[in-house]
């Protein structure tokens, strides 16, 4: 078995030493699997321990956000050769020995993005986002905005194109590109676990909230992905 069979976690991670080494090498232990962190300028340590628990670092330049960080990872498994790859957060939320639950629907080919969700993490101002996009975009998913992810080739390859950088958060945007390129989504449900430390940059205060709703709201109603969905890629 050649390393293209196996998938490849990537994290993206700011101002996190306290958790990413741990998380690391939960994967690695756990899986075997390529760990890659994409710093976002982090002004702490996270960048040389999650290089000591035995990962990849990908240094950002600039800021980019969750987003971006997890594009520029699925970028680099693409030219890497990888066809899956798992995204999670580098916060402690997300639990390495669930990644297995993820990956079971891609290995049986009935679908080609897995979201592991906990919809009873939720806060009431996240509910109320939550609430309001799956009306407004018809999206049935019940937890839109979990970063625990499984995608395999043909969504990694949507999802690495210039169309999808113009995306702020990995969330509504990117499940209405998916869907209009009519791939395939299913939740996976799955228990999480309380940040160890911090608060979400989205959903940390009202005003944080607000401006999160007014920019996806405008990318739902410029109707990115909200056009009829095209043929499912091939894997």
């Amino acid at each position: 078995m050649t390393h293209l069979d196996h998938p490849i976690a990537l994290i993206p991670a700011y101002n996190e030493e306290a958790t990413v080494g741990i998380i690391v090498g939960q994967i690695r232990q756990t899986w075997g699997c390529p760990v890659v962190v994409i710093d976002d300028c982090s002004t702490d340590a996270t960048a040389r321990i999650a290089r000591m628990a035995g990962a990849i670092v990908l240094p950002l330049a600039l800021q980019l956000g969750a987003w971006g960080a997890i594009q520029t990872g699925l970028r680099y498994a693409l030219r890497q050769g990888y066809r899956t790859a798992i995204t999670l957060d580098a916060d402690g939320q997300h639990k390495p020995d669930r990644i297995g639950e993820l990956l079971e629907p891609l290995v049986a080919n009935r679908d080609d993005v897995a979201i592991g969700a906990f919809p009873e993490r939720a806060s009431r101002a996240r509910r109320i986002a939550w609430l309001y996009f799956r009306w407004l975009t018809g999206l049935k998913l019940e937890d839109i905005t979990s970063g625990f992810r499984a995608y395999n080739h043909a969504a990694m390859v949507v999802l690495a194109t210039q169309e999808a950088s113009l995306l702020d958060y990995q969330d509504v945007g990117v499940l209405l590109i998916l869907r209009r390129k009519g791939l395939r989504i299913t939740e996976v449900p799955v228990p999480m676990q309380p940040r160890a430390q911090g608060a979400s940059r989205v959903f940390r205060s009202w005003w944080a909230v607000g401006q999160y709703m007014l920019q996806t709201s405008v990318l739902c109603l410029a109707r990115v992905g909200n056009s009829r969905p095209s043929p499912a890629l091939d894997d």
